[in-house]
C-alpha cells in the first residue's frame, strides 16, 4: 500500500473524478505547506520584530514572483511534456525532457544568482517602498536569490513528479521541508535575532532539502524513464519544446508580477498600516486559493496523459467533473472565510486597527474564489492538452486591460482631501474584477474547443 502510494499514477483508466481527487489531495495538503513557507515568516516576524518588518516580507513578493518567471517557464512546459509523454508510453522522449530541464534549470539558476541581487534595491525603490522598510526588502530578497537554486530544483523536479502522476512523493518532501523551515524560522528570528535576513534564510535552506530529496526520488524511477548523464546534454528538440510551451506561463506570471508591483506601488501610497493589512490579506487569500490552484494543476496532468493516450472524449469528461468539484470547495471556503476571516487576521497582529482592516477588505475578495475555480480548472485542462498561448492571454486582457486601470481608476475617483490618494479599497475591487471576468473568458475559451488541437506531435 505505501509503495502504490509513492508510485506514479496513469490517469487515462479509472473514473475520472476520482483520479482528480485522489490527485488533488495531495496536492492541496503540499500547496498548504509550501504557503505554510510565506505565512510562517509573516507571522514570525510580525509577532517577533513588528508591524513594519511584516510589512517588508510582504511587499517582497511582487517583485520575488516577477525574478522566479524564467522556472515558472521551465516547470510548466516540463509538466505538459511529462504528462503527454508518459501518458503515451514514449520512454525515451520523456528521459530526455527530464534531463534537459535538469541543465536547462542550472543554466537559469546561476544567472539569477549572479544577475538579480545588483538590481533588487533600485527595483524597490522604484516602486516607492517606504524608507522604513527598504533594508529589510533588500536583505530579504537578496538572500533568496544567492540560494535561488534549492527553491528552482524544488519546484521544477516536483512538477515533474507531478507530471508522472506521483503528487504524494512531493507532498511528503515538501512537508519535511515545512517542517525544518518553521524551526529554524523561530531559531533564527527569536533565538538568534537574525530579522527579516533570518526568515529568508530559513526557506533558502529547507526548499534546498526538498529538492535534494526530489532528486533521489526522480533517480530512483529507472522503470519508468533513464535518469543518466548523457541525457543532460541539451536537445534542440526538447529544450525548444519547453521553452514553446512554458514561455506563454512565464510571461503570464511577468505580466500578473508586472500588475502586481504597479498596484504595489499604489498600495505603499497608502502607508504601512494599509501595506501590512494587505500582506495579512495575501496570506489569507494564498490559503483560500491553495484548492484552485491543486484542481488547476490535477487537471493539466490529467488532461496531458489523456491527451498523450488520444482519448479526448474523457478528457472533456474530467473537465466537466473536476470543474464542478473545485467550485463547490471554493463556495465552501468563502463562507468559512466570512464566517472566521477575523479569527484568521488575528493569527498575524494584535493590532485590533490592523485587523479590521485586513478582514474588511477580505470580505470584498471572498465570493472571487468561486470564479478562480472556473479559471484555475479549465487553464489546466488547456495548458495539459499543450495550449499554453490562450491562458497567457486572459491573463493579459484581465490584468493590463481591466485590473491595473480599475485599480488606478476608482483611486483617482475616490480622492478627498481626507483622502488624497482615494479610498484604499480600489486594490481589492479591482482583483475581484478581474477574477471574474478571466472565469468568463476561460469557460468561453474552453468551449471553443481550440485547445483539442495542441497535442505535442
Amino acid at each position: 500500500m505505501l509503495k502504490e502510494l509513492f508510485a506514479p499514477v496513469d490517469m487515462t483508466e479509472g473514473t475520472p473524478w476520482k483520479g482528480i481527487v485522489a490527485f488533488s489531495i495531495p496536492m492541496l495538503i503540499g500547496n498548504i505547506a509550501q504557503q505554510l513557507y510565506n505565512t510562517v515568516d509573516s507571522i514570525v516576524v510580525g509577532r517577533y520584530v513588528g508591524d513594519n518588518a511584516l510589512a517588508a516580507v510582504g511587499s517582497a513578493g511582487p517583485l520575488l514572483n516577477l525574478l522566479l518567471v524564467l522556472f515558472v517557464g521551465i516547470s510548466v512546459g516540463a509538466g505538459i511534456m511529462v504528462s503527454q509523454y508518459f501518458g503515451a508510453r514514449q520512454r525515451e522522449e520523456l528521459s530526455e525532457t527530464i534531463g534537459n530541464c535538469v541543465t536547462l534549470t542550472a543554466i537559469s539558476s546561476l544567472l539569477l544568482m549572479v544577475c538579480a541581487p545588483p538590481v533588487i534595491r533600485p527595483m524597490l525603490r522604484f516602486l516607492n517602498t517606504p524608507d522604513s522598510i527598504l533594508d529589510w526588502c533588500t536583505s530579504y530578497l537578496t538572500i533568496l536569490m544567492v540560494g535561488i537554486a534549492g527553491m528552482a530544483y524544488y519546484n521544477i523536479l516536483g512538477g515533474i513528479l507531478r507530471g508522472l502522476g506521483d503528487s504524494f512523493s512531493a507532498l511528503v518532501y515538501l512537508l519535511v521541508a515545512t517542517v525544518l523551515n518553521i524551526g529554524l524560522d523561530l531559531l533564527f528570528v527569536a533565538v538568534f535575532k537574525m530579522g527579516v535576513s533570518g526568515v529568508a534564510l530559513a526557506t533558502a535552506i529547507a526548499q534546498s532539502i526538498s529538492a535534494i530529496l526530489c532528486f533521489i526520488k526522480l533517480a530512483r524511477l529507472t522503470d519508468i524513464f533513464d535518469f543518466r548523464l548523457r541525457y543532460l546534454k541539451i536537445s534542440r528538440k526538447h529544450a525548444w519544446t519547453i521553452v514553446r510551451l512554458g514561455l506563454p506561463s512565464g510571461l503570464t506570471q511577468a505580466i500578473l508580477s508586472s500588475a502586481m508591483i504597479i498596484v504595489q506601488s499604489l498600495t505603499n501610497s497608502f502607508g504601512e498600516m494599509f501595506i501590512a493589512a494587505n500582506v495579512i490579506v495575501m496570506r489569507v487569500d494564498g490559503f483560500a486559493m491553495m484548492p484552485n490552484f491543486s484542481f488547476g494543476t490535477a487537471m493539466t496532468t490529467y488532461a496531458g496523459q489523456n491527451v498523450g493516450a488520444g482519448e479526448y472524449d474523457r478528457v472533456v469528461k474530467g473537465a466537466k467533473q473536476g470543474t464542478g468539484i473545485a467550485m463547490g470547495v471554493s463556495a465552501t471556503i468563502t463562507v468559512l472565510i466570512l464566517i472566521f476571516g477575523k479569527y484568521l487576521m488575528g493569527i498575524f497582529t494584535e493590532t485590533e486597527a490592523l485587523v479590521d482592516l485586513s478582514i474588511r477588505m477580505m470580505r470584498i475578495l471572498a465570493v472571487g474564489y468561486i470564479a478562480m475555480a472556473v479559471t484555475q480548472s479549465l487553464s489546466g485542462v488547456m495548458r495539459g492538452a499543450g495550449d499554453t498561448m490562450t491562458p497567457m492571454w486572459i491573463s493579459m486582457i484581465t490584468t493590463i486591460v481591466i485590473r491595473v486601470p480599475l485599480a488606478y481608476g476608482i483611486s483617482w475617483l475616490t480622492r478627498t482631501p481626507e483622502l488624497p490618494h482615494g479610498r484604499c479599497e480600489c486594490v481589492f475591487i479591482s482583483l475581484f474584477v478581474s477574477w471574474t471576468m478571466g472565469a468568463v473568458l476561460t469557460f468561453f475559451f474552453y468551449r471553443r474547443g481550440k485547445w483539442k488541437e495542441k497535442a505535442i506531435k
